[in-house]
């Protein structure tokens, strides 16, 4: 293989890595990252629910930012989940599966701005991404149209 003298190299550039999650995966990926804050919270914070709570904003940034362009629609679907099954470990409750189901309710419920405002970071980038990704579409069928029309054109002159 041949390179041409001159020719650019495509640079790799360093940065935060581009994940494309599918939208399963980004589920996953919440829900893990979500379950690995509770447990870490619960071992360094005493299960601070504050603490949980701040840590998932970034979580649902980083997921809806991760998730492919397909699956855009998943990502503030997803998060609310995740916030819930890693709050499992830090809501406490005793007396079986009743009183832990009560302290998950009451721990939802508590800090629902932390959810509401996770679910809506995410929901923002997915549209925002969204939005760009719909112009970047229209872009391209312009300029292929453009293309042909250019081609048609020099097709129909004499030569």
């Amino acid at each position: 293989m041949s390179r041409r003298r001159g020719a650019a190299r495509p640079t790799r550039q360093r940065g935060l890595p581009n994940p494309r999650f599918t939208g399963l995966g980004a589920g996953l990926f919440a829900t893990a990252t979500m379950l690995f804050c509770a447990y870490a919270d619960q071992l360094l914070f005493d299960g601070a629910q504050a603490v949980y709570g701040a840590m998932f904003l970034p979580v649902s940034a980083v997921t809806a930012l991760w998730v492919r362009p397909a699956d855009l629609v998943t990502a503030p679907i997803s998060v609310p989940i995740a916030f819930a099954v890693g709050a499992l470990p830090i809501a406490g409750g005793a007396g079986g599966f009743g009183g832990h189901a009560m302290a998950l309710v009451t721990t939802l419920a508590v800090h629902a701005g932390w959810l509401y405002g996770g679910t809506l970071v995410a929901g923002l980038i997915a549209t925002v991404r969204k939005v760009q990704d719909m112009g970047r579409r229209q872009r391209a069928r312009e300029a292929a149209a453009t293309r042909a029309a250019v081609a048609a054109f020099r097709a129909s002159r004499p030569s």
